[in-house]
């Protein structure tokens, strides 16, 4: 779970490819030559590749051997009209849908060996897509956490091979560590959202984090050992009501959040950002020492751009500048390439589509 924009979609015709998975005909098509696609201020992109074009499209991982990504989109033009998980080859762009077309899904990540991914998905609770939060009186923005969600397996045709949690409440948010091992995942089975680990199989759950708070978003350093997410701490009496109120609801308000670090156990917990706003979407850069992450903490409103920094929070860098939103940066597993999510070259209107840069 991590939307921050809701976006429409424009026109595709959609073929059924082999197995019955969804493919679009058009994904292989690149994008024209356009600053809108690749700004001058982003020096550490040494290019840029539109991958999709058009709908909703986010928090795209690679897999192990960085070939492949898997991403959830939304796309009433692919007859998606509630998040569903596609994965595809990135030498031949041409996603296919791997999750099973009923309830909400989000989060998905390769397992060791890439044949197979997991994903939080609503379908065993109702096959209907949920419905998002009503607008509020306040006009603040709030999150879902829908107590629906658990965290499945299923290869690359599509089928479910295993259910990894069955424990009421919300599960989801799930990724991988590079070592192979581990999952770490959000869940509120303990009444609050938290952060925790279990094996590859589902087994030996442990608790990560334990203080008042929305701790999600989480990922793995490459050797393993360390944890970076976001988190929201709320600290006045107004802020604690505000914030238990909306959980009991089933609801969290992410406008208020910084990056924070620890040990894979818990221990060693540290806080990165103190920006202001909300900051979020952290991964690790490809040597441990830094964070890229998405923050409005210069605009306080939708307009979020990719910076990074060190572990300490110190030197703090801008490194993408699209007008509008960019957030979910994902370094490849080798470190030279980084996907995200952005609002650049949607002619105007909020389509959301992904983005592979050559890292420098």
């Amino acid at each position: 779970m991590g939307r921050i924009l809701t976006v429409s979609t424009i026109a595709f015709v959609l073929i059924f490819g082999q197995n019955g998975l969804t493919q679009d005909p058009h994904s292989k098509a690149s994008a024209p030559p356009d600053t809108t696609v690749h700004f001058q201020s982003e020096k550490h992109f040494k290019s840029v590749r539109q991958l999709t074009f058009g709908g909703d499209n986010a928090e795209a991982y690679f897999s192990f051997d960085n070939s492949k990504i898997v991403f959830q989109a939304t796309n009433p033009a692919w007859n998606v009209s509630c998040d569903q998980i596609y994965f595809s080859e990135l030498s031949n762009f041409a996603p296919a849908r791997v999750s099973t077309g009923k309830g909400r899904t989000t989060c998905a990540y390769f397992l060791p060996g890439d044949s197979t991914v997991l994903y939080a998905s609503t379908h065993i609770g109702s096959t209907e897509c949920p419905p998002k939060p009503a607008p509020r009186a306040d006009h603040k923005y709030v999150w879902a956490l829908y107590d629906s969600f658990d965290i499945f397996v299923a290869d690359l045709k599509g089928n479910i091979v295993r259910q990894l949690t069955e424990t009421p409440g919300y599960d989801a948010e799930a990724t991988v560590s590079p070592t192979g091992d581990k999952i770490v995942f959000t869940s509120t089975r303990n009444g609050d959202i938290d952060l925790y680990t279990m094996n590859i199989d589902g087994s030996d759950v442990r608790q990560i984090t334990n203080e008042l708070g929305y701790d999600g978003g989480a990922f793995f350093s490459q050797d393993g050992k360390q944890l970076v997410f976001r988190a929201s701490r709320p600290k006045s009496e107004d802020e604690i009501s505000t914030y238990k109120t909306l959980l009991s609801q089933g609801l969290v308000m992410p406008t208020n959040m910084e990056i924070m670090i620890c040990n894979v156990d818990g221990t060693g917990l540290k806080q990165v950002t103190k920006l202001g706003g909300a900051n979020w979407a952290p991964y690790f850069s490809p040597d441990g020492k830094r964070v890229i992450f998405s923050s409005n903490h210069v605009s306080k409103g939708y307009h979020f751009n990719l910076w990074m920094c060190d572990l300490d929070g110190t030197h703090l860098e801008q490194i993408s500048f699209d007008p509008i939103f960019d957030a979910f940066p994902v370094f490849s597993r080798d470190g030279k390439r980084l996907v995200f999510s952005s609002n650049r070259n949607n002619g105007g209107s909020h389509d959301t589509n992904l983005f592979l840069a050559e890292w420098k």
